[in-house]
């Protein structure tokens, strides 16, 4: 492709030869003999630094967003102001601009994402389609299931996904759409047929300062970046965001749907919670159909009547959307339980906000409490490393409130201290009045939670969920909060007595 015809869109022009253009890329490493250097303006580096390496790699053309480098003699070169932006759009021409032939749904907010797309792709599959998945876990592509570096990667790694998609033949794509990926314009140009909002609660303010600016990036997705606006909008009824965002999308899109647990156009009646699942009758204005699904907790109520109503705008039946939610089962690392034959209840999630953690303790509270048992919750928990600080005392308030016994550990500190973490959350830890532990070692602090519990009680491993690795100072290690869990409680003797029973 031409240099110019990968420009198309962007509104500049190249100056010096119109070269054919083989490849492109935005790490100079990547770079191969005749492909474009796309040299953008990250968080903690100038691409522009690399421009060199990227030519002595083979580079033929470079696109840059700093005016003050000089082209280079022979290198097809053009000067943008926004290189993000910029990259998307290079990206989508390269790869025949696939977002456009595909129906995408993209789900943003602060907790549930993951198991909303987890349930709308499983949806979309019950019903004959093909789609990809993009999210905070692993993508779905072609039949293939990929680690995911980011829970939205960069414009060109999601053009590639589409196009690879497109090719074997799926027609969706569902994708979590995170507040960085909005701000930095990872999505730019992405026309989005269904946008979710699932709710907004105190994260990522190391990045996006203040709720309002964190807000603001969310809103991104509903009023199209640097597309047209989503044709549908799906948002929260019950959370205070969501009905501020519904103004915006009534002007914007074509159709909007709200759902909500008594309110809104898609809502639940005759609710039924309990430890093995939950029945509800989903309810709209023309339809009612009973759900039955193996997740539990309010938080999936709100998960699962997102997914229906994003499914049902992309033509799905309530009867289909109720059977394919009655075979769900599971997402990895939310709410996922380890069983070894104790007699306690053992959870790992993947809460990492104080929001999350008041959802995940109230329904452990549920479990533990059921049919007038007594049973304690024990909450294992840390605070990640280079994040927000002033959430770390509403952490540790929320699972001191809903805890009997809190043991507070490290969770990727990355390049702090771990007891200054620890430090910086028992303020809110300690005015809750429950007991504690603090132990910054991980593995024993979840030893410790364990050898705590006793019969009826529910421990809650928190904030890693689906993660494999601890991040510290001297990088990252293997960790798996699920794997710890299940060799403690075999040293317990559990598994020896579990697997004596089967046999």
């Amino acid at each position: 492709m031409r240099f110019s015809e990968l420009l198309r869109g962007t509104g500049v022009s190249p100056s010096g030869t119109d070269l054919e253009i083989s490849g492109l890329d935005h790490d100079s490493r990547r770079i191969k003999p005749g492909w474009l250097f796309v040299a953008m303006r990250g968080e903690s580096t100038d691409g522009s630094r690399f421009i060199d390496a990227a030519l002595k790699n083979g580079a033929v053309a470079v696109v840059t967003d700093s005016p003050a480098e000089q082209p280079r003699p022979h290198v097809a070169w053009a000067v943008v102001e926004h290189g993000r932006r910029t990259l998307a759009q290079l990206s989508a021409n390269l790869y025949q601009r696939p977002a456009e032939k595909l129906k995408i749904t993209g789900v943003t907010g602060t907790n549930g994402k993951t198991t909303t797309t987890f349930l709308i792709e499983s949806i979309l599959s019950f019903c004959g389609r093909k789609s990809a998945l993009i999210g905070t876990i692993e993508y779905h592509v072609a039949g293939k299931t990929l680690p995911a570096p980011h829970t939205t990667p960069e414009s060109l790694e999601l053009n590639q996904i589409f196009a690879e998609a497109l090719a074997a033949g799926a027609a969706d794509v569902v994708m979590e759409v995170s507040s960085h990926a909005l701000e930095q314009g990872r999505v730019y140009g992405i026309p989005y047929e269904v946008a979710v909002f699932t709710n907004l609660t105190r994260d990522h303010l190391d990045y996006h300062k203040d709720m309002e600016s964190y807000f603001a990036a969310k809103r991104m997705l509903f009023h199209g970046s640097g597309a047209r606006p989503p044709r549908v909008a799906v948002i929260n009824h019950d959370d205070e965001y969501g009905s501020a965002l519904m103004s915006v999308s009534r002007k914007a899109s074509e159709q909007v749907i709200s759902y909500g647990i008594s309110n809104g156009d898609f809502h639940a009646e005759a609710l039924d919670i309990q430890p093995q699942g939950t029945r509800f009758d989903l309810v709209t204005a023309q339809e009612r159909t009973s759900i039955r699904s193996s997740l539990i907790g309010r938080i999936n109520v709100y998960n699962i009547l997102a997914a229906a109503a994003a499914c049902r705008a992309r033509g799905c039946s309530l009867e289909q959307i109720s059977q394919a939610i009655s075979q769900f089962q599971q997402v990895p690392g939310r709410f996922e339980r380890v069983d070894c034959g104790q007699p306690f209840t053992v959870v790992v999630d993947y809460a990492h906000t104080d929001d999350a953690l008041r959802n995940l303790t109230s329904i452990a509270r549920e479990f533990a409490t059921r049919a007038g048992a007594h049973g304690r919750v024990i909450t294992v928990f840390g605070c990640g490393g280079d994040r927000d600080r002033a959430k770390r005392p509403l952490m540790g308030a929320a699972a001191g409130k809903g805890s009997d016994f809190v043991v507070l550990t490290s969770d990727n500190p990355r390049s702090e201290d771990p007891l200054r973490i620890i430090h910086d959350a028992l303020p809110g830890l300690q005015n809750s009045g429950t007991r504690y532990s603090a132990e910054p070692d991980r593995r024993k602090a979840i030893v410790l939670a364990l050898g705590e519990a006793t019969s009826g009680d529910v421990v809650l491993i928190a904030g890693k969920g689906h993660e494999k690795y601890q991040i510290t100072r001297e990088g990252a290690c293997p960790f798996d909060d699920v794997k710890v869990a299940r060799e403690a409680l075999q040293h317990m003797g559990y598994l020896n007595a579990a697997e004596g029973a089967r046999r």
